[in-house]
């Protein structure tokens, strides 16, 4: 704990005493010395629910409205945070941008203009039944009010890396998109649950939709899988984005993430907010 020594009157300042202090914050044996078992959870009945661009928005109205309808109902006995993904608008722009030698900041900068039209376009669609778009920057901290008063908060999925991005490690689109996104604060808000509503009923060994129909019935299916197994398969296609893997083996909060198939089972979005195995849970071992 920092305490208050006493004034350095020749330098016009008092010291704090603290164990940070003269330590390297690159040190991995000291870094070790700081961790906790439990962290603060700023919004512990959150559930964060994100949902796909590509596999849900950009199908439209059919597609989109049962999610909705379910999404009204849920939100009366669950406390819920709808993050958007980007879709196929937003690999449209990337395509552009890497044909024009945009680097990956740049990238991810143009990426999440796309997924903040998507959460624009939900908070109208929700906005007679308490849709409200809130940003990054403000509002976090209030999450839980907004849904005691009834409110359902929505916000885009792309993290605010912007020119801070990482360097990708193949090719240069950015690797933290909106899966990520939605992974990071539900772990950073504490929050109760992480939902990804998909059109798949969850993790394949490959794509289905790059399968056809007889292939598709032979691939594997992984119904629960831990984060270190599936690092260890190394699988070339995943249905959520590659760094949240890596993110998770070292989550304080965050024990598992479960994807549905919200597209063709509504339905499966309460029963994943009832903590029911609907779709696929990977799970950190501990």
């Amino acid at each position: 704990m920092a305490k208050l020594v006493k004034e350095d009157k020749q330098a016009g300042r008092l010291h704090i005493d603290t164990p940070l202090m003269g330590e390297s914050l690159v040190s991995k044996k000291f870094l070790k010395k700081t961790d906790k078992d439990e962290v603060f959870r700023m919004h512990p009945d959150i559930n964060v629910l994100k949902i796909g661009g590509q596999s849900i928005m950009d199908r439209g109205a059919d597609a989109l409205f049962p999610i909705l309808k379910e999404l009204v109902k849920a939100k009366e006995e669950y406390k819920i945070l709808l993050m958007t993904g980007g879709g196929t608008r937003a690999r449209h722009v990337y395509n552009i941008g890497i044909d024009l030698g945009m680097p990956t900041g740049v990238l991810s900068k143009l990426g999440d203009k796309v997924s903040w039209q998507n959460a624009e376009m939900l908070s109208v669609l929700l906005s007679k039944h308490g849709g409200v778009k809130i940003g990054h920057g403000d509002h976090l901290e209030q999450l839980t009010m907004f849904c005691r008063l009834g409110y359902l908060p929505i916000t885009y999925g792309v993290p605010p890396y912007g020119f801070f991005e990482h360097p990708a490690e193949f090719g240069t689109v950015p690797p933290h998109r909106t899966d990520c996104g939605a992974f990071l604060l539900a772990e950073n808000i504490g929050a109760k649950s992480l939902i990804y509503l998909k059109d798949e009923k969850g993790l394949f060994e490959s794509d289905p939709k790059k399968s056809s129909e007889a292939e598709r019935g032979k691939l594997k299916y992984y119904d629960k899988i831990s984060v270190d197994e599936l690092l260890k398969l190394d699988l070339d296609d995943l249905i959520i984005e590659r760094p949240i893997l890596n993110m998770m083996q070292h989550t304080k909060n965050l024990k598992q993430l479960q994807i549905i198939d919200a597209l063709n089972h509504p339905e499966h979005i309460t029963a994943a907010l009832k903590g029911e195995h609907v779709g696929t849970i990977i799970y950190k071992d501990e």
